[in-house]
């Protein structure tokens, strides 16, 4: 009975706004083609592998990054953390291997402590839900805070730290990573294999159906059993280790920790999400329509380098983007207002 009831909510919930759901995937794939074609005359090469490669690579930290920020969104939270754990793990994770541990023993050490974090980001942000914005932001200074007090002890640099990257994770994540002798970074296959996985587990399992119901209607969740402080325990733990694992990644890419490279992320894993269509209201959306909004932030963000295109201005084309998209999904009523 209860089951039933379940997928009778969450289908007024996923399907409530069908034509708000294909508006959004037209709308981005409308985006991504006028880009690529925008390049392709004004850019000479951007259609080229190698761009295309680039392309890809920047997307998989940025698809990577914001895993977590939708599946917050989808509740109607957002992780404001994200850019200050990654920029953790990606400093931690050298000054750890400096002190003896194997690489591999890191980067568990690294994602647990993500997941730790998360934990309390998530717990401590359903406390405080009226202020869960300036929660996960405090938190993610302490934890940068921390983590720069730990990587400065006997040292003068406490936000960058050198050590020997080892070959394997270089391999990763490097504009030459060759997959099984394919020449393109294994990043890209671990983002598509996440991004699908995670696509699954949403459609298919208890958990993705109570995220969609606790998003679409709290009270009709809470009737149905499901915890509100288990979904948001769960989904800001999954946005700690995403965070720590992209920090992780980003290190085999630039091949040294610096504690600033987290900063982009806090707006564009926000702007994947929004471009996307993914309702920061929660409860409709989904990871599918963010890695449709990674990739249009991604080739936009190659289109005004490749104009030359300082970064300030770069910003500003993306902040003008994000207002259209906006206003165009504001249109439709939100889930909550349907049930």
């Amino acid at each position: 009975m209860i089951s039933t009831v379940l997928n009778t909510e969450i289908g007024a919930t996923r399907g409530a706004s069908p034509l708000r759901k294909h508006k959004s995937i037209s709308i981005g794939f409308c985006l991504l083609a006028c880009l690529l074609i925008l390049g392709a005359l004004l850019v000479p090469g951007f259609v080229s592998p190698q761009n295309a490669r680039s392309i890809l690579l920047l997307a998989a930290f940025l698809g990577l990054a914001s895993v977590g920020q939708t599946l917050c969104a989808l509740v109607g939270a957002l992780d404001l953390s994200i850019p200050y754990i990654i920029g953790g793990a990606n400093i931690l994770l050298p000054s750890l291997m400096v002190a003896g541990l194997p690489a591999p023993v890191a980067m568990i050490v690294v994602l647990l402590l993500g997941i730790l974090v998360g934990a309390c980001n998530g717990a401590l942000s359903f406390r405080l839900q009226g202020q869960a914005l300036i929660m996960s932001l405090g938190l993610g200074f302490a934890a940068v805070g921390a983590v720069q007090i730990y990587t400065s002890l006997g040292s003068q640099f406490g936000g960058t730290v050198f050590a020997p990257v080892p070959g394997w994770l270089r391999n990763l994540s490097a504009f030459n990573g060759r997959f099984f002798g394919l020449p393109f970074p294994p990043v890209i296959v671990i983002w598509a294999f996440i991004a699908v996985a995670l696509g699954w587990i949403m459609h298919n399992t208890w958990f993705g159906r109570s995220l969609y119901a606790v998003g679409g209607s709290r009270t009709a969740a809470a009737r149905l059993g499901i915890s509100e402080f288990k979904i948001w325990t769960v989904i800001h733990s999954v946005s700690g280790a995403m965070s720590a694992l992209t920090g992780m990644l980003l290190l085999g890419f630039s091949g040294g920790g610096f504690v600033g490279v987290g900063d982009p992320y806090l707006f564009t894993t926000v702007a994947a999400v929004v471009i996307g269509g993914t309702s920061l209201l929660g409860g409709a959306g989904g990871y599918g329509a963010t890695v449709l909004g990674v990739l249009v932030l991604t080739v936009l963000t190659s289109l005004l380098v490749g104009l030359g295109l300082s970064f300030p201005a770069q910003q500003a084309v993306v902040g003008l983007l994000i207002v259209p998209m906006v206003a165009i999904y504001a249109r439709s009523p939100h889930i909550r207002n349907q049930i």
